[in-house]
């Protein structure tokens, strides 16, 4: 099921992904018509880094279990991945900039990394969207951050590799159709009601994780 909550909340964050990756994604099409190959391997090099950062915090969240007492710290770290999820849910939705601060977090990163994007461009041929993709997938998003939180509480860099990359294969059709149709997909995720829709079963995934996490603590 977490594999299954992650692809989802991927795919129904493609109103935010294609504000945040769309002009990336369109300049793979500059100067001509889309090309598949350069969109797979852009969006492979980005799901390979979001697979990286499951596995490292995965392993972070395993070393903090093993180092206390396991069932407190799990279930403060659930609580914390599923607050984190209506939070997002309710920032897709527009109603809060909640996460806003939490994409601050990762920019000193990102300003490290950015000038390293220019190399690649343009990214004109898959060996050099695919780094490209790479170093892109570390841009600051509070959607993947919210993602990562939950691979946190996987106790595990494979299970949390995994995570995230079922994550970054539910944001792959957005991302895909955005290379191809922009302009007219931009236009349509930006609908409010389509956002409020999408940001409702987010947070729903948010709300399932805190009533399990209640029974977990109920039966401890």
């Amino acid at each position: 099921m977490d594999y299954l909550a992650l692809f989802l909340v991927g795919l129904l964050g493609g109103t935010h992904c294609v504000g945040m990756c769309g002009g990336i994604v369109g300049a793979l099409s500059f100067g001509g018509p889309p090309r598949l190959s350069l969109h797979l391997a852009y969006n492979l090099g980005r799901i390979v880094s979001y697979g990286v950062a499951g596995a490292l915090v995965g392993a972070l969240g395993g070393l903090s279990l093993a180092l206390s007492g396991q069932l407190p710290l799990r279930l403060a770290l659930a609580v914390a991945a599923n607050l984190m999820l209506v939070a997002l849910g309710l920032y897709l939705a527009g109603a809060t900039r909640a996460l806003a601060f939490v994409e601050r977090l990762g920019q000193n990163l990102w300003r490290r990394l950015q000038p390293l994007t220019r190399r690649f461009l343009p990214a004109d041929t898959p060996a050099r969207a695919f780094p490209l993709g790479l170093l892109w997938g570390w841009l600051p998003c509070g959607l993947v951050y919210s993602a990562l939180a939950t691979a946190l509480t996987s106790g595990s860099a494979q299970k949390g590799g995994l995570l995230m990359l079922a994550f970054g294969a539910g944001t792959l059709p957005n991302l895909l159709l955005a290379g191809f149709l922009l302009a007219r997909l931009r236009a349509v995720v930006q609908r409010p009601l389509l956002r409020a829709v999408a940001g409702v079963l987010v947070a729903g995934f948010g709300v399932w994780g805190l009533f399990g996490v209640w029974r977990l603590a109920q039966a401890a």
